[in-house]
């Protein structure tokens, strides 16, 4: 029996990423349905276009609809996967630009600039949960891979809903790893721990064999992947294990401030991109992803969503990184603390393997930003700006009340459009 997928979001130039995976894995995850829902009907015309091309030169037997009703979109979903950005790209520029003023690191997911892009969404995608629960289908799975993830689907999940957040920085080490060892991604499998953007990978398994040991003992090896994920030699071998980039803004923080203050901002090439892209999805003659589209930063994205809900369809237990809540996995870490990890997947969900504990130069930034985290969704939820201060206060990469306080005021000014739980007035 097929399954229906309710994209939340279409309209993103990602969304051909998405269905060039479910084309591909029709055998294990066969789709009677794919509803593409957005609230901006240009861009849902222009990319559904380009979808539907997609499928039919692959022969997809499934119906392919697009709509702007949240109902119709979610009416009996299977699946409801969330890739929705709150104020578009604007926003996001926002976020990377604004922080600076106050000497604070601008970035969408983490910082002032991922904890304003919370605020913007947590409601919203609650809201849209809460009519997935009444309108999806029995047993249906919302799917985030909307940012700050981390944040989403701790907040999705103390809801009470049936979620599971998803990152593509895990499959695009691992897949990164594999073609450096020239085998087959299957064979490579990674501890990744931490929380979603800020992680580590303390060992590296090659066909069941920890090889991250000699991968660091190695000049040459360790050069190259010092140099690829943009660290100091020293520091990975400080560390035994691989940091994600995100961790850039942590270890390296007043390097990456200074190159952000020399005017650098991944929002305004974003932007350009996705003109590009929309451009080429334009053409009724193109019916396959365009190269450009590798330049958005979506790496592996098609596969991790669409591995994820085939293996939650079939039930195969294979093992993927998500983020789900820790129950008890990394032993120091509170059971209902949303944490990313390996996971075997079923058709019952993510089942988190267990894990040593984290050394402590981890524990202690995990355990001080997921204090932020939760702090975060009370203040998005509440619209409490005592709570939202303490929140930004708390973040690593805030810090002091001194900045925390005019920070704040700047933030919530600059999204007050999108934060009607602080300026109730907006509502009207």
């Amino acid at each position: 029996m097929g399954v229906k997928i309710a994209v939340v979001g279409a309209g993103s130039t990602y969304t051909p990423e998405l269905v060039d995976g479910l084309a591909t894995r029709a055998d294990r995850l066969p789709v009677d349905e794919l509803a593409l829902l957005d609230i901006d009907a240009d861009r849902l015309e222009i990319v559904s276009g380009l979808a539907g091309r997609m499928l039919r030169r692959r022969g997809w037997s499934g119906r392919l609809t697009t709509t702007l009703d949240r109902d119709v979109a979610l009416d009996g979903a299977s699946f409801v996967i969330l890739q929705l950005r709150v104020g578009g790209q604007a926003a996001r520029l926002v976020d990377e630009t604004l922080p600076l003023r106050f000497g604070c690191i601008g970035q969408e997911t983490t910082g002032p600039g991922g904890f304003a892009k919370a605020l913007r969404t947590v409601p919203l995608v609650l809201d849209i949960a809460e009519t997935a629960g009444r309108r999806s289908a029995p047993g249906a799975w919302i799917l985030d891979f909307t940012n700050p993830v981390g944040i989403v689907t701790q907040a999705l999940l103390d809801a009470g809903h049936r979620a599971i957040g998803l990152c593509n920085v895990a499959i695009n080490l691992q897949r990164r790893i594999a073609a450096s060892r020239g085998v087959s991604p299957d064979r490579v499998q990674l501890e990744h721990v931490g929380l979603n953007h800020l992680t580590w990978e303390r060992a590296v398994f090659l066909d069941g064999r920890d090889i991250l040991p000699e991968m660091l003992a190695d000049d040459i090896a360790t050069t190259a992947m010092a140099e690829e994920l943009g660290f100091p030699v020293e520091l990975l071998r400080s560390l035994h294990a691989l940091p994600s980039y995100y961790l850039h803004y942590f270890y390296q923080t007043s390097e990456v401030l200074a190159e952000e203050k020399a005017g650098h901002t991944r929002a305004a090439e974003v932007m350009e991109i996705e003109r590009g892209l929309l451009e080429l999805y334009r053409d009724p003659t193109l019916d396959v992803k365009p190269a450009l589209l590798e330049e958005r930063g979506g790496a592996f994205y098609s596969e991790a969503a669409a591995q994820l809900m085939a293996s939650l369809h079939s039930g195969t237990g294979d093992v993927q990184v998500v983020n789900v809540r820790n129950a008890g996995a990394l032993p120091d870490q509170p059971a209902d603390d949303v944490i990313e990890i390996p996971a075997r997947i079923d058709r019952d969900g993510a089942h988190p393997l267990p894990l040593e504990p984290l050394a402590p130069e981890m524990r202690g930034l995990v355990q001080h930003v997921k204090a932020y985290e939760r702090l975060t969704i009370d203040a998005a939820m509440s619209g409490d700006r005592n709570t939202a201060l303490r929140a930004l206060m708390s973040n690593p990469l805030v810090g002091e009340w001194s900045v925390a306080v005019p920070l704040l005021d700047a933030l919530l000014d600059a999204n007050r459009v999108h934060l009607p739980r602080f300026f109730p007035a907006t509502r009207d």
